[in-house]
């Protein structure tokens, strides 16, 4: 069995991820669970074995079968994986779920099940709980066939299998041989969870396939790469707080942004900023329930910080918990030795106007295609944007979360100006009562500022900040949000600087750090997934449309075997950062559906 223990850390992009809308695991191509925090998204975890080694928790369910050739794929429509391996003396199947429980208040169970399609394989299994990021002191013992783990002020969970097991280690550990069509199980959850009984294992399966399946059907796309665009969207609905409607970031904390560096932030809460993009993608595939249910718990973030300035927070944890204290967890070795490994976000204390923009936008699509907005809800919406209305010139942080100084962001000021236009429009749509002088006076003034201060005539583009002269990936935004013209002779301009400075290989990087130092952070990240395919979506209604389907088509390739975008992309077009990660398969989504309908000759009625 010693032999079986080590495991070298896997590439983040060698990974699937499996969830019930409550918490979610990661599963990597040997068949390891090495990443699960439990029970929510934003638990302490107990298999961390990603950003260390086995000892900071681990599943570990393989064959012994050193020369087969592994793969994973998703059973079709669903989010439970399979791990195969491929071998002349065996072929077998590990097959992994989070199945979804009858009430959202069910504790998450996982459910590993292991099958021998052809042949024979002895299979090892060793699953070490390591509870409180592994910080805690774990002990595993006997409790009848079962193996209990307790650590102190943490709760208890239980291993469950058809198969003999033992404790060595902390650890529960296995040893056994199958032959075809034998198979064996291990479920792993609360103590006392009541699934444990025998035979519920079967039926939790086929509920959790049902489910999938059923949610899938929903969609109303029939466009091309119909495949990737709903593994998109079955990757934002696994990362969708079933309690809440809230939609994580990303399912994990402390994936390094550059290799062996320091940007590795915690990303398992809600960013307002990816609100409008949220509502529009949701909408777009016909998910009208899930934008509604986005928006429900977006208003009452809007609630809580009723007649408090400035209160609106960057970021949330599901449950709309404001302070998110960021903490080093210095006893992790991070993943490819990149550290600090970090657990909260100071970020939720840092002040970006973009974010009222974001807002106003989600609320203005909402009401469009979904539930019209209430008197309660409007009265909040005029607060807000009066709000916009008092501190559009201020200096902030920027939509990246900058680190360094505060500057005049051209984003920010984007994003003031698209919570003033969604305002306007949604007043006059409902014929809700709103102060429109005011409102449009400020609209224009933001208006003529950002061309007025944010155009570099000596550089011939648009620049990041007020009084510098660098290019940012945010300002492929410009067109998308209405702004400008998708064809004004500046914005082309822009477009075409944007290209010989940020984008490699049709790669985009959200800005350069070499030169200024300006994110207050040493050294540089990879590209940045989404900004690729809103460059995509720009390419194409600037009518570069051959142009734009084989740039689309080449980060279609970048994904990970399963369909997954990471955060970024190294220079390999390998995954960097946390994942999967919500802001790429949203911004996938938007440019699918545009450059689907493009190329296949649809006629806009308007387009910026």
């Amino acid at each position: 069995m010693a032999d079986h223990h080590p495991e070298r850390q896997s590439a983040i992009d060698a990974h699937g991820i499996i969830g019930d809308m409550r918490s979610a695991a990661l599963v990597n191509d040997k068949g390891s669970v090495d990443f699960f925090c439990w029970p929510e998204f934003d638990s302490p975890s107990i298999f961390c074995s990603l950003l260390d080694t086995p000892e900071a928790g681990i599943f570990q369910l393989s064959p012994d079968l050193p020369d087969a050739r592994r793969e994973q794929i998703y059973l079709p429509d669903t989010n439970v994986l399979q791990t195969r391996w491929l071998s002349d003396r065996a072929v077998v199947e590990v097959t992994d779920l989070l199945p979804i429980g009858d009430s959202e208040d069910d504790l998450p169970v996982l459910m590993r099940r292991v099958r021998v399609v052809s042949g024979e394989a002895t299979f090892h299994m060793r699953c070490a709980v390591r509870h409180d990021y592994a910080r805690a002191n774990t002990r595993a013992r006997m409790e009848a066939r079962d193996v209990a783990f307790d650590a102190d002020d943490q709760p208890s969970l239980r291993l469950s299998s058809d198969q003999a097991m033992h404790v060595d280690g902390a650890a529960a550990v296995a040893e056994f041989t199958l032959k075809q069509d034998q198979s064996a199980q291990f479920l792993l959850g609360g103590f006392d969870d009541p699934r444990f009984k025998e035979g519920a294992a079967q039926l939790c399966l086929e509920r959790t396939l049902k489910f999938w399946r059923d949610w899938s059907a929903q969609s109303t796309y029939r466009g091309r790469w119909r495949e990737m665009v709903n593994r998109s969207a079955l990757a934002l609905k696994l990362l969708t707080s079933r309690k809440h409607g809230a939609i994580l970031a990303a399912a994990t904390f402390g994936l390094p942004e550059t290799p062996g560096g320091e940007r590795n932030w915690d990303y398992r809460y809600t960013w307002i900023r990816d609100a409008s993009f949220t509502v529009y993608a949701f909408m777009r595939l016909g998910f009208v329930q899930e934008a509604n249910d986005y928006m429900r718990w977006l208003r009452g973030r809007v609630s809580d910080s009723h007649g408090q300035s400035m209160k609106l927070n960057i970021l949330y944890a599901i449950d709309g918990r404001q302070e998110l204290p960021e903490t080093e967890l210095s006893h992790l070795a991070g993943h490819g030795g990149a550290t600090p490994v970090r657990i909260g976000n100071a970020a939720y204390d840092q002040v970006q106007l973009d974010i009222f923009g974001e807002l106003m936008d989600a609320v203005y699509l909402v009401n469009k295609y979904g539930d019209a907005i209430s008197h309660e809800g409007w009265k909040h919406v005029v607060e807000v944007v009066d709000q916009v209305c008092e501190t559009w010139q201020q200096e902030d942080v920027g939509i990246w979360e900058m680190r360094g100084e505060q500057h005049h962001f051209l984003h920010s000021r984007l994003m003031c100006w698209v919570a003033l236009d969604r305002a306007i429009r949604l007043a006059s749509k409902r014929s809700l009562p709103a102060p429109f002088a005011r409102w449009d006076q400020t609209r224009q003034a933001i208006y003529v500022d950002i061309w007025e201060n944010f155009w570099n005539q000596e550089r011939g583009h648009f620049v990041q900040y007020r009084g510098g002269t660098a290019l940012d990936g945010s300002m492929l935004l410009m067109p998308l949000v209405r702004f400008v013209s998708a064809k004004d002779p500046r914005w082309l301009a822009t477009l075409e600087a944007i290209q010989k400075t940020l984008v490699r290989d049709g790669m985009v990087y959200r800005y350069r750090n070499e030169d200024e130092g300006i994110d207050g952070l040493d050294g540089t990240e990879g590209a940045f997934a989404a900004c690729s395919f809103w460059y995509v979506e720009c390419l194409a209604r600037a009518g570069q449309l051959e142009k734009a389907h084989l740039e689309f088509e080449q980060l279609l390739r970048y994904a990970n075997p399963l369909g997954l975008y990471a955060e970024e992309l190294d220079s390999h077009a390998r995954h960097l950062g946390n994942t999967p990660q919500a802001l790429t398969h949203l911004a996938l989504i938007s440019a699918a559906c545009f450059l689907d309908r493009k190329l296949s000759g649809e006629k806009s009625v308007w387009q910026p």
